[in-house]
């Protein structure tokens, strides 16, 4: 068993990070610190809002410097703690570094359900969704000007979690499970990020048809739970969208038994080639088109919202680089 030293957690906001990390630092008994506390902190003593706070902060340097330098502090003691914060991958190098993600309407609703504070607060889901986009994408950007790197770049991270559908005991687990050596080892040693995604928001890039006979075979009872560690998925990333480049017969296993992840590897993120030269977003323009989405949710009774490419009519198939199989 591998066990790193300590575990950081990045994320969208309204994916779970506070519920998760506070549960993880009590269940492996390590002090937890958050900078989101300590920015709405910050807030609420200038009498601003979170989002007003982190667009005064792409003008006022002293903001971050005050943060960060608590945070290279932290890093450098050796202590091993849990730490909350969108930008501590940055300064922790011997961590479990995880990316917690949610699909954007969900993270509003949780994020409008619970208190708020003077610091955070919406009156409607539509606010909520805006506000919270506005806010991630002020933080992206002084993070790319200020310090060179880009929060959404998956590469950065160990361990993504897709919390959509999956509960909080059900990431806590598989976060621990990561941390602990007891899944994902391979992908994390062959330098990859290990994902856990929710398969009903993956796209296919295979026509269903290819799959049909295949359903009723032992990979349904794989992916469900069976002996072992399901091979993982092979994964491209738009920057925006999921999708599999290998592994269709196991995502499409993992929608049927309602799973709310599935392990995936990433095999090729927004500009990063797939096969051939072909990058990640022109494989996804060429190979995900309007009529293969709709016969996927059919097949699977979910729905996929259609990407803009999509919508715009799509893109041509590329002549022998079909859909990779199962």
């Amino acid at each position: 068993m591998t066990v790193r030293q300590s575990i950081v957690f990045n994320g969208d906001l309204g994916s779970g990070k506070s519920t998760v990390s506070v549960e993880i630092a009590k269940r492996l008994g390590l002090r937890r610190v958050s900078v989101g506390d300590l920015y709405r902190q910050m807030a609420q003593e200038r009498q601003m809002t979170a989002l007003q706070l982190n667009l005064h902060a792409e003008l006022d340097q002293a903001v971050d410097g005050y943060v960060d330098q608590l945070q290279r502090d932290i890093a450098a003691s050796g202590e091993s703690l849990v730490m909350d914060s969108r930008l501590a991958w940055h300064f922790f190098t011997d961590a479990l570094k995880v990316h917690m993600i949610t699909e954007p309407t969900e993270a509003a609703r949780r994020v409008l359900a619970r208190p708020s504070g003077p610091a955070e607060s919406y009156t409607s889901l539509e606010e909520a969704r805006a506000k919270l986009r506005e806010r991630s994408e002020s933080e992206r950007g002084r993070f790319i000007v200020r310090y060179g790197v880009d929060k959404a770049r998956l590469r950065n991270y160990d361990l993504v979690c897709d919390t959509t559908r999956a509960n909080p005991e059900q990431v806590i687990a598989h976060v621990i499970d990561v941390y602990e050596g007891r899944l994902g080892a391979d992908v994390l040693r062959a330098g990859q990020p290990l994902l856990l995604l929710d398969p009903a928001r993956v796209y296919p890039t295979e026509d269903v048809s290819t799959l049909r006979g295949l359903w009723d075979s032992d990979v349904a009872a794989e992916v469900a739970g069976g002996d072992g560690e399901p091979e993982p998925l092979s994964i491209g990333y738009t920057g925006e969208y999921f999708f599999v480049v290998d592994g269709h017969r196991r995502l499409s296993a993992a929608v049927r038994a309602g799973l709310p992840m599935v392990a995936a590897r990433l095999v090729a993120e927004v500009e990063e080639p797939v096969v051939g030269g072909i990058s990640a977003v022109e494989f996804f323009t060429a190979q995900a088109r309007p009529g293969l989405i709709h016969d996927w949710e059919d097949a699977h009774g979910i729905t996929l919202p259609l990407p803009e490419h999509a919508l715009l009519g799509g893109g041509p198939v590329l002549a022998g680089e079909p859909g990779a199989g199962a």
